[in-house]
Formats: structure tokens, sequence, C-alpha cells
């Protein structure tokens, strides 16, 4: 029998003698020579979730709580939902593995096409809602009203960020390098600008609430803005060279980068009433800095969003390039926004946010549970893990329970849920008959 090692140490002696079909590996773990440094993995994730559209979320929590609960909310959800991502992306950087490709070993090779066409299939969507608010904003700001114009810009908008996606790793490092900064810079000048606005920070801190949210509602809100693209986070974190690297850089980019941008919609929507520095910048007659900033968040945010239903699609077609897929993705989520379809999009994607959780709680606990010595070199995953599906199936119901009947944090339970049952019923039954003859040769 062979030993459990690293995947990526396997791969990496295999794939030295000669170049691999795709650089970014999408279905297959990172080999060690292709890791990145830790300041590299921070820049691409951080970039990643300095997403201005995540302001909106700040915006309906700014109105709803005097200033000090508010940061107490912000700072729980966000503690949440780093946690969650930092063992995501543990699981990503141990395995050297995307999200999906996990989810063979945690659902069987046929099982793990649920999680291909969830996680594929919103991001797509989630593409085309951002391409269309691209193409509004924009003629928004330039008083454009033909059909025409709005539509050239959508197509511009995708085909930049459709390129940068086919770079894959490198290209959404370099945009993030140039960007993150900038767009950073111009939503500090916004906060001060809004401290002027209520007289200081002593004025931020004594304005009343106007809105009232329950607790668990805002925790939720903080925590539903990027769970379900967190649980992506191993498409990057793969690329770390430690496990530790990874839950850092997690870290930095979800609990601080997402927090910063909740945080930033609350004191917008408290100080001009509106959440979105975009049309904050438009307000103050700064249209030149609005389009900026709403180019450079949404091109690097967009071009990730294309490199993960790339990945998806490569794992659930079997193939071993991302290109086709993420080019073909593109032009459905183009589509979708040139229709109109994006308006309506949202609160079904946000649906179906409930239901993406789950499938992370069931890769970390399974990882946990029967890969932390690495998986064995030329282990071939059996077709379908039932009891794990079905983990995920009771979970995800949970989830979504919870959101019906407004009890607890639906994202919160699916995670939780997922892993507390993967983890009982692995101590309860063991490993599956599939698995048993592996697991006593790791031993």
């Amino acid at each position: 029998m062979s030993s459990a090692v690293e995947p990526a140490t396997a791969a990496s002696d295999s794939e030295s003698a000669g170049p691999p079909v795709d650089p970014d590996y999408p279905v297959s773990p990172v080999p060690l020579h292709a890791r990145k440094p830790f300041f590299s993995l921070a820049v691409v994730l951080l970039g990643f979730t300095i997403f201005t559209p995540t302001m909106l979320a700040g915006a309906a929590l700014g109105t709803a709580f005097s200033f000090w609960k508010l940061m107490v909310v912000i700072a729980a959800g966000s503690a949440i939902l780093g946690v969650y991502v930092a063992m995501m992306g543990f699981v990503g950087a141990r395995t050297g593995l995307t999200t999906v490709v996990m989810a063979r070993y945690s659902f069987g090779t046929r099982g793990s096409k649920l999680a291909s066409i969830l996680l594929g299939g919103t991001q797509i969507g989630w593409y085309g809602v951002i391409i269309g608010t691209i193409g509004d904003l924009t003629a928004q700001a330039l008083g454009w009203d033909s059909y025409l114009a709005r539509a050239s810009v959508m197509i511009a908008a995708s085909i930049l960020m459709c390129i940068t996606a086919c770079y894959g790793y490198r290209g959404m490092y370099w945009v993030s390098l140039v960007s993150t900064p900038l767009i950073l810079a111009l939503a500090c000048w916004v906060v001060f600008r809004s401290l002027e606005e209520v007289g200081g920070f002593s004025g931020l801190v004594s304005v009343q609430p106007q809105t009232t949210m329950t607790i668990a509602l805002a925790i939720t809100t903080v925590v539903g803005t990027f769970v379900s693209a967190g649980t992506q986070a191993p498409n990057w974190t793969r690329f770390a060279r430690s496990g530790s690297q990874a839950v850092w850089a997690c870290v930095i980019g979800f609990l601080l980068g997402n927090g910063l941008m909740i945080l930033f919609g609350a004191i917008g929507a408290i100080t001009f009433h509106e959440g979105d520095f975009v049309l904050i910048l438009y307000n103050l007659g700064l249209v030149g800095w609005g389009l900026v900033l709403l180019f450079g968040n949404l091109w690097k945010s967009n071009a990730d969003t294309a490199y993960a239903f790339g990945v998806a699609g490569a794992e659930l077609f079997r193939k071993p390039r991302k290109t086709p897929f993420v080019i073909g993705g593109c032009v459905i989520g183009t589509a979708l926004a040139l229709t109109g379809v994006h308006n309506h999009l949202v609160d079904y994607l946000s649906l179906l946010g409930t239901f993406i959780p789950p499938l992370g709680g069931v890769i970390i606990a399974d990882f946990l549970c029967r890969w932390r010595r690495g998986i064995p070199e030329g282990y071939t995953p059996q077709p379908v893990h039932w009891r794990n599906l079905a983990v995920y199936a009771v979970a995800a119901f949970l989830a979504w329970l919870s959101g019906e009947f407004e009890v607890g944090i639906p994202p919160l339970i699916g995670i939780v849920a997922a892993i507390a049952l993967t983890m009982f019923l692995h101590r309860v039954f063991g490993n599956s008959s599939a698995d048993r003859e592996v697991s006593t040769s790791t031993v």
C-alpha cells in the first residue's frame, strides 16, 4: 500500500518533468514549486473581499444600531465568517485542491457534481449581477439613457474581467495589488468626509438608530455577505506554502477586509444616508473618482468570480483547463445582464447562499476525520459518498428552516450542523467500506 502523503508533494515530482496543461492546476493539487508567498496570497484574498456591494449590508446595519453596538455586531459576524473561511483555507493549503475537487473526496466523484453545479452556477449568476450593476451605474454617472450605451459598457467590462480570470492567479494578483490600495485610500477619504458631515467622531457616536433589527438578523447579515464566496477560499489558499499562511491570509481578507467594507457602508448610511461609496462620490460631484472606485473594485472581484466558475466547470466536466469554462461562464453571465435578468437574480442567489455553507462544513469535518495525515497517493474516491451527502441535505434543510422561521443564524447553523453530524457519524460508523482499506494503510 502507498503511504499517505500531501497531494501537492506527490504531484510536484510527477509534474516537474514538463509544463502543466494549465498553470493554475484547476483539477490537480498545486505542486510545492508553484506555491506563492504569504504577501501574494494576502493581496489576492484582500482584493477579493474589498467589494463595494458589501457596503449595502453595512448600510442596513448602520441605521439600526448605536455605534458601539454596531461595532460588536460587525466584530461578531466577521469573527464567525473569518473562522469558517480560515478553516476552509487551511484545508485548501493542506490538500492543494480547489473546493470542488476536494468535494470529490467528501461526496464521491459523482456526488461532487452537486458542489460544482451549486458553486459554479451561483458564481455565474453573481457575475451577471455585477456586470449589470457596472452598466447601470456607469450610465447613471455619465447621464446615458440608451440601452446601447449600457450594453457596450457591460460587454467591455466583461471582456476585461474574463481576460483577467483566464490569466488565473497571476492576473488576479496584479489587479489586486494595484487597485486595492487605491480603493482603500478612496474609502478612507470618504470616511473622513463623513466624519466632517456629522461633527467628527463624537458626532458619529452620538447618532441614534432610526430603524430596528434583531442582533441575530444583523449577525446573519454580516456572515451572509461573503460566506458563500468564502466556501471557495481553497481556490486561492491552495497556493499557500503552509496551512498557517492560509489561515492568516483568510483572517486578513475575510475578517479585516470584509469587516471594513461593512463598517464603511454603515458610516456612509449614518452620515450621507447612502451606503455605497460610489454613489456618495457621485453625489459629491466626484464622478471620475466614483467610476475609478466602481471599475477598480468590481473588476478584481468579478475576475475572482469568473475564476471560481472556471475551476468548477473544469471539475464538473473533468477537463484539465479552466479557460474554456471561464469564457463560457462569462458569456452566460453577460447575456443575463444584457437581458436585464440580473435585476431579479439577487434574492434567488442569496437563497442559494443558505445551501452552500453546509458543503464547506462537510468538507472541513471530512478532512479532519479522514485526511489530516494526507490523501494517499493514487487513491481514487468512491463514486458517491452517500453518508456525507445525507449530512449535507440535513444541514442545508436546517439552515433553510432557520431562515424561514427567523431563528438563529442560517449560514452558521448549516455549517455547525454539517460539521457536527459528519464527525458524529464518522465516530459511530468509522470509515465507509470503500475507504476502510485505505484508512488502515495510513495509520
